[in-house]
């Protein structure tokens, strides 16, 4: 699925069995990042030659191995930075290897990641002068983080909302009522017409989740 929103593009790319939306933004140049390359680092190489671009950044919006095992290889291969999560994100950051045994992750060369830069809410990212703004989003994991770009009114948000769903928070440090935090009083208020990439799964937008996600919409919530 290819989405061109002037001045980049958008070319979404599920990787591996868990299907997780890796996400290959192309500036004007040729200059590229790459949301949450989860693994299949030769593909997500192979689709880059395919756009004429060249990555020159890695964006990591959390820790878990399907976002995150192919960062290091694909690191080593670029020279592109990894940034970040937040700092709390270490957490699993540093189970990436035993994640992958437990799993039978099927990556070639899956590592523990170490980013260049840690994250904050408030941070911003670039890519040739297209500026990303880091949003703060924890609860699915300790230390998500989202990419907003406000020109393009486009989200990147992991694992913290789903087109009707949001994401689990049953695995270790996830709380589901901060997660509920995160969506309500971080995300809802860029606008409704805020189109996003989950980390899996279809595209939507703010406004639609708010009309009819069964576990953060308006009615839902009380306020329908």
């Amino acid at each position: 699925m290819t989405n061109t929103t002037p001045p980049f593009q958008v070319k979404i790319v599920p990787v591996t069995p868990f299907q997780q939306n890796c996400s290959l933004i192309r500036a004007e140049s040729g200059a590229m990042a790459v949301v949450d390359p989860g693994g299949e680092v030769d593909r997500l190489l192979a689709e880059a030659e395919a756009m004429d671009g060249r990555i020159e950044k890695i964006w990591l919006t959390h820790g878990h191995l399907d976002h995150a095992s192919g960062a290091m290889e694909l690191k080593d291969r670029t020279g592109a930075p990894i940034e970040g999560a937040q700092a709390e994100e270490a957490f699993w950051f540093s189970q990436i290897e035993e994640q992958c045994r437990m799993f039978n992750f099927p990556a070639a060369d899956t590592r523990n990641v170490v980013p260049d830069r840690w994250l904050d809410d408030g941070d911003e990212v670039e890519l040739d002068g297209n500026i990303f703004k880091v949003i703060f989003t924890p609860g699915h994991t300790p230390g998500h983080v989202v990419f907003y770009n406000k020109d393009a009114h486009l989200a990147f948000v992991g694992d913290v909302i789903f087109k009707g769903s949001i994401g689990r928070t049953d695995f270790p440090r996830g709380d589901h009522q901060t997660l509920i935090s995160s969506i309500t009083k971080k995300l809802w208020p860029l606008g409704n017409d805020i189109q996003f990439v989950p980390g899996h799964g279809p595209m939507s937008s703010f406004g639609a989740e708010r009309k009819s996600n069964p576990f953060v919409g308006d009615q839902a919530l009380g306020k329908g």
